[in-house]
């Protein structure tokens, strides 16, 4: 653990002298959720409901379309610079019933001729028809939850693919997509070294535009949470992150963030977004919303999470489950939380222009930071050293309010 933080961990709060000031809005990103997927993994905590029937896809579609016009009036015609189809599983859906999905989502909003459109797909179901249909709709980024390329390790968290479907899937993007994620995990039941470096190197092959590594964390209403598997402990935990750093360097990825990789140009857009805190409207069953209203407020609402509940309230013009104004005084912490994720951290302008407030409402944070050795601070720039890359965690509660 890093010393001589404070008691409670936490910088003494600089009073905010005045409310927030935009000279202009931050960049606006669309994540729409659909939450179905074909079976629950054991460690997966996300908001997704295992198809049982046949899909709602139209009905879905409707309240969809619906929720959209209800946010209009919250964004005032903001140009949309990437849009992200997440879940569950968004592949799920019908060719179809995408390009009406981005059909009526161009129709109601300014969709940049340039913005990035990611869509999240499993390998159990990818169909090459299907992703081709996809590319002429106009999305122009895959991410795959591949996971692993084990037979063995896929078996033990859940996924409805084999090692065969998933080389079968990448091979797929990779013929429709220049632009493709692979999602893979490590610090799995029983993984070892050397069969994380074949996970690697299957991935490597097939020199993807981004790589993302997350390790596997226990997390509470999973059913790993009541039946703990016998993971890596945590020295080998140490060896698989350092040899996924240190093969993705040597083959050309740059380590931009926490647990993202990428070839030169092919950051993802829309995560970056989220990181050096943009604007992003939710729309579908669970989906948050960070919004930078014109009167200086900035507001955070989630829409209700159970897809019946869900489609029902759009119905009813009532959509969300939360709405609140993000207090002045967390302004700070929140932008720390996610700009501190990269590796290149941030520009102190950018401070101002997405919080609204100095730079000096987190002086004494980022001078504790710096003398612990965890910030490196230059007028130019303000990023994470590699021992608060390390230490994460202990940097970003640095920035909490009192």
């Amino acid at each position: 653990m890093i010393s001589q933080q404070p008691a409670n961990g936490k910088a003494p709060e600089t009073p905010v002298s005045s409310l927030p000031h935009f000279d202009v809005l931050p960049p606006l990103s669309l994540y729409i959720h659909i939450p179905w997927c074909i079976r629950k993994c054991p460690y997966c905590d996300f908001y997704s409901h295992e198809k049982t029937s046949v899909l709602p896809e139209n009905e879905y579609l409707k309240v969809l379309r619906r929720d959209l016009e209800l946010s209009l009036p919250l964004i005032e015609n903001r140009k949309i610079s990437s849009i992200f189809i997440g879940g569950g599983t968004p592949s799920l859906f019908s060719a179809g019933g995408i390009d009406k999905l981005l059909s009526f989502v161009r129709e109601l909003l300014p969709v940049l001729p340039d913005a990035e459109i990611s869509l999240e797909a499993n390998p159990g179901t990818f169909e090459a028809g299907k992703f081709q249909s996809y590319r002429r709709s106009g999305i122009n980024r895959l991410s795959i939850g591949v996971q692993s390329f084990t037979q063995e390790r896929l078996h033990e968290l859940g996924r409805i693919h084999d090692a065969d479907e998933a080389r079968a899937a990448v091979e797929t993007a990779g013929h429709y997509f220049d632009n493709f994620n692979l999602d893979l995990m490590y610090g799995l039941p029983f993984q070892t070294l050397d069969q994380l470096k074949d996970d690697v190197s299957i991935a490597l092959s097939y020199k993807p535009a981004h790589l993302s590594f997350y390790q596997l964390t226990i997390e509470p209403n999973t059913y790993y949470f009541k039946h703990p598997p016998v993971l890596p402990d945590e020295d080998a935990i140490d060896e698989m992150q350092t040899w996924i750093e240190t093969s993705t360097a040597a083959t050309g990825y740059e380590h931009y963030e926490v647990s993202a990789y990428a070839r030169s140009g092919r950051q993802c857009l829309h995560n970056r977004n989220y990181w050096l805190f943009g604007d992003y409207l939710g729309i579908g069953a669970a989906a948050h919303s960070k919004i930078t209203l014109p009167d200086q407020r900035i507001i955070r609402q989630m829409r209700l999470r159970n897809p019946h509940l869900y489609m029902q309230g759009i119905k009813q013009g009532i959509p969300l489950e939360e709405q609140f104004e993000v207090p002045v005084s967390d302004l700070g912490f929140e932008f720390m939380l996610n700009a501190l994720r990269l590796t290149d951290g941030f520009s102190p302008a950018l401070f101002r222009e997405r919080t609204g407030l100095p730079l000096s409402v987190i002086d004494e944070g980022l001078a504790r930071a710096a003398h612990l050795g965890l910030l490196h601070i230059s007028p130019l720039h303000i990023r994470p050293t590699e021992l608060g890359k390390r230490f994460l965690n202990d940097l970003q509660q640095i920035f909490l309010p009192d």
